[in-house]
């Protein structure tokens, strides 16, 4: 089954996101291992990152949010029985409410390495929220930066709208989605892919060693593949707005491209 989207399913921001991150930095790996052969390897690498979610910063409010909530007062009440005094402080029953709590997520990197010395030649990010807020914002960053010193080459594929970009010198140009991708002997001009809501995914480059040709990645034929390959239809509720809103416009427009696809099914 394929997804009511040509290009990114913007329903596929929220809760699904970390199935289909893992998944589709699985089929990037796929795609690009056959035309690796035989210098290169790609390997996926694990970590684990600390996560602090704030709803507030995954939508990029800066101010927080308060519920409108009445606030219990203490109350002290004094008891005479006789000649002696007995004290008891009363305290009005509080609110519950439940805090942030740390969390330790799982992230993916692709790792091309050459065959013969093991070098790293090139990472591949697929960013997810913990990449793009709080703690494991930072962690990311630190990250990067070891990437961005070093002769590695760095890709970078960003399908969130919530959270921070990475950083530019220059604002980044409006635009829902982004791939990256930083060549080590460029540095620091990067080659950046805005992509529109409503645009098919791009086929971007892969840099290798001096020497040897880019590789196409196809970020839409990967992610195609992995939408059917989990059935994501029956994980997404299309009746309702995505997770992460979309501006009233935009909905507008994701509501015409679920009817069509709605009346593709029945057909």
């Amino acid at each position: 089954m394929s997804s009511p989207f040509h290009g990114m399913d913007p329903y596929l921001e929220g809760s699904l996101w970390s199935s289909v991150q893992l998944a589709l930095i699985t089929q990037i790996a796929v795609q690009l291992s056959p035309r690796l052969r035989p210098r290169y390897i790609a390997l996926l690498q694990k970590r684990f990152v600390t996560d602090m979610y704030d709803p507030d910063e995954e939508l990029g409010i800066e101010v927080a949010r308060e519920a409108e909530v009445t606030f219990p007062d203490v109350a002290i009440a004094t008891k005479e029985t006789g000649a002696s005094k007995a004290s008891s402080l009363t305290l009005d029953a509080p609110i519950r409410m439940q805090t942030v709590m740390p969390e330790s997520v799982p992230t993916h990197t692709i790792e091309i390495r050459d065959v013969q010395k093991r070098r790293l030649v090139t990472a591949i990010e697929v960013l997810s929220p913990v990449n793009k807020r709080g703690e494991g914002r930072q962690e990311y960053l630190e990250r990067r930066q070891r990437y961005l010193t070093s002769p590695t080459h760095l890709v970078e594929i960003d399908l969130l709208r919530g959270g921070h970009r990475v950083p530019m010198t220059e604002p980044l140009p409006r635009a829902a989605y982004f791939a990256f991708v930083s060549r080590a002997g460029r540095r620091p001009t990067a080659e950046v892919w805005p992509i529109k809501l409503e645009s098919k995914l791009p086929s971007i480059p892969v840099p290798l060693l001096p020497g040897d040709d880019d590789l196409a990645l196809n970020l839409q034929d990967a992610l195609t593949t992995i939408y059917g390959q989990l059935n994501l239809d029956l994980g997404v509720d299309y009746s309702k707005p995505p997770e992460l809103p979309l501006d009233p416009p935009e909905q507008e427009w994701a509501n015409g491209r679920i009817r069509e696809w709605q009346a593709t099914i029945r057909t």
